[in-house]
C-alpha cells in the first residue's frame, strides 16, 4: 500500500464554500455561460464523486454511491460569482440501457464542445486500470479539441509505491508531449496528491 501523506496545507479560499447550483439534463437548463468552469469526468466506477468531495473538503457535496452510474445529469456547483466546478455524468457504465448511456455521452460532448466558460477538464482514471479504451477515446477527443486536461489517477492507495509510479509513468508516456495535458496520482482515502489537485484547480479558475 502507498504510505499515507495527508495534506496539511489549508484549503484554498476559492474552494472553501462550494454550493450546489443546479442539475441539468439538457443545454437549455445550464446556468449563464460566463466566468470560469472546471469540469470533472471519468468512468462511472472511478471514484469521481469521492475525489470531488475530498478536494472540496466536503463529505456529501457530490453524490457518492457503491452503485456506479448514479450521476445522471450535469451538476453545477458555485465557488464564487465567477467560478464553478461541474460534475459530468460517468461514462461507460454497462448496467443502464444503451439509450440512456448514449444520452449521457452526448450530454458530455455537448457540454465540452459548446461551453465557453470551460477552462479545463479533470479526467479521472483508476490508477490500477488506466487508459481503458473509453479513457483513450476521451483523451484523443480532448487533444483534437484542444481542451486543457489534467489526468487524475485515483485510488492510488490500492497500489504499492512502485506500482503507482509505474501507472503514472504509463500515462505520462501518452500525454507528456501533448500541450495542455498533465497527470498525477491521487487518493481520496489517504489524501495523496490533494495539494497538487487543489493548486491546479485554483490556478485554472483564477
Amino acid at each position: 500500500m502507498v504510505t499515507k501523506n495527508n495534506s496539511n496545507a489549508p484549503l484554498p479560499a476559492l474552494l472553501a464554500n462550494p454550493i450546489f447550483l443546479l442539475g441539468a439534463t439538457k443545454r437549455s437548463q445550464w446556468p449563464g455561460d460566463s466566468g470560469n468552469e472546471v469540469a470533472f469526468a471519468g468512468r462511472s466506477n472511478v471514484g469521481k464523486s469521492s475525489a470531488i468531495n475530498c478536494i472540496m473538503n466536503r463529505r456529501k457535496l457530490a453524490r457518492t454511491s457503491k452503485t456506479p452510474g448514479r450521476t445522471q445529469q450535469i451538476n453545477f456547483f458555485d465557488l464564487s460569482d465567477s467560478a464553478r466546478i461541474v460534475d459530468l455524468p460517468g461514462y461507460g457504465f454497462a448496467k443502464v440501457p444503451l439509450k440512456v448511456r448514449q444520452q449521457w455521452e452526448l450530454a458530455i460532448i455537448d457540454y465540452l464542445t459548446n461551453r465557453e466558460s470551460l477552462v479545463g477538464l479533470v479526467l479521472l482514471m483508476d490508477s490500477r486500470h488506466p487508459l481503458t479504451e473509453l479513457d483513450q477515446q476521451m483523451i484523443a477527443w480532448c487533444k483534437k479539441n484542444a481542451i486543457r486536461t489534467h489526468l487524475l489517477l485515483t485510488k492510488s492507495d490500492k497500489l504499492s509505491r512502485n506500482k503507482a509510479a509505474q501507472s503514472l509513468f504509463k500515462v505520462n508516456a501518452i500525454v507528456n508531449e501533448t500541450e495542455n495535458f498533465s497527470a498525477q496520482l491521487f487518493s481520496s482515502l489517504n489524501r495523496d496528491g490533494l495539494d497538487e489537485a487543489r493548486s491546479l484547480l485554483t490556478d485554472w479558475l483564477a
